[in-house]
């Protein structure tokens, strides 16, 4: 009988190139960001920046703060969960266009924009609140009233606002600084140890630790059976039943967890 799964190939290539409007609902806040970011004045992010194309290619800049925007408003702080997120999230995928800065560039784009940043996040939470978004993630804005520009409430509201977002950047850079002090400044935290990072090494390594788990599993049903043998000659040259209980068969036995380790899998765990 032959089954009827679903038919599913990683090596499949795209008939037609994908694209990536189709990836999220029209109402997704990820699109609303990307808007918002539009309507931003973003000259002083493009200062930095050579005009006659020389030099290395650097990511678009309303790309990162559309993409530092849309994490920081879901809580997510840490440049390298946001990488992380650039490569597995389809939102995230959306905001870059499917690039994938890594976590030292989007950290180092944090602190050389900090400043502008600050306003720019303001200027467009107050943008959420006038629009009628009264919430942005972690970025609350439940219960503000925005009446006018000149109103004493809508002072309020700003400084409010950039206590927000101050607390929001210094909450990224402490975040960023206790990884790079826990994985290093040079990694990002989920490598692979560097003897599985190579497919062939990587199906060799799991192939022995299997051999080794088989083989204790093996081993250990071999040790059932012989105490099984024990006890029967024992009772059969005594005549009488051994005390205790009487060993399960083999196949019954629930096996102890055997462990290997994939990146040296002859060793073994000390007391």
């Amino acid at each position: 009988m032959a089954y009827n799964f679903k038919r599913y190939d990683r090596a499949q290539m795209y008939l037609m190139p994908p694209s990536v409007s189709d990836w999220l609902p029209e109402d997704h806040l990820a699109w609303f960001v990307l808007d918002a970011v539009q309507q931003m004045d973003l000259s002083s992010f493009y200062k930095k920046y050579r005009e006659d194309g020389w030099g290395g290619s650097p990511y678009e800049p309303s790309m990162m703060v559309g993409l530092l925007m849309f994490a920081y408003s879901e809580g997510k702080r840490s440049s390298r969960r946001i990488e992380v997120l650039c490569e597995r999230d389809v939102a995230y995928k959306v905001i870059t266009a499917n690039q994938q800065p890594d976590y030292s560039t989007i950290s180092r784009f944090r602190q050389s924009n900090e400043k502008a940043l600050k306003g720019l996040f303001v200027e467009v939470l107050r943008l959420c609140a006038e629009s009628g978004l009264v919430k942005l993630g972690k970025v609350s804005l439940d219960g503000t009233k925005v009446r006018a520009n000149a109103s004493l409430s809508s002072n309020r509201t700003q400084k409010h606002l950039e206590g927000e977002v101050n607390k929001m950047l210094a909450e990224a850079a402490a975040k960023d600084a206790e990884e790079n002090e826990e994985f290093g400044a040079d990694k990002r935290g989920d490598e692979l140890p560097a003897p599985l990072k190579d497919r062939y090494s990587r199906l060799q390594r799991l192939r022995e630790c299997r051999s080794r788990l088989e083989k204790e599993k093996a081993e250990a049903l071999c040790l059932q059976g012989k105490k099984i043998k024990e006890r029967e000659a024992r009772e059969k040259e005594t005549g009488k039943k051994t005390r205790g209980r009487k060993p399960k068969p083999p196949d019954q036995v629930k096996q102890k967890q055997s462990k290997a380790n994939i990146t040296d899998p002859d060793s073994r765990i000390m007391k």
